[in-house]
């Protein structure tokens, strides 16, 4: 007899698996400069300035823009430090992302 699995399970083992990559996104608010949230970019991820400058124009234009990719806790260490810095920041799976 043949095994079938459902996309939840393939869904749920992909997501155990550590295979699936995790995105930060930075949304854009009412409250964080352009040229902070500039700032905020090159300091936490190195990004040059013209990087920084295009993501935080993607944020501003678009309303959000992914800014780093990695690991689920490498995602939440850096949520974690894009709120300590004020900027409204969230994770999520990458195949969900944008």
């Amino acid at each position: 007899m043949v095994k079938t699995t459902t996309k939840i399970e393939e869904e749920i083992a992909a997501i155990f698996s550590g295979n699936t990559p995790w995105v930060t996104i930075v949304w854009d608010d009412p409250v964080n400069l352009m040229t902070y949230v500039t700032y905020v970019l090159m300091e936490l991820f190195g990004y040059p300035r013209e990087k920084a400058h295009e993501l935080m124009m993607k944020i501003h234009t678009e309303g959000k823009a992914v800014v780093s990719t990695g690991t689920r806790e490498e995602m939440e260490h850096d949520v974690a430090m894009l709120h300590e810095y004020g900027l409204w920041a969230t994770l999520q799976r990458g195949d969900q992302a944008l």
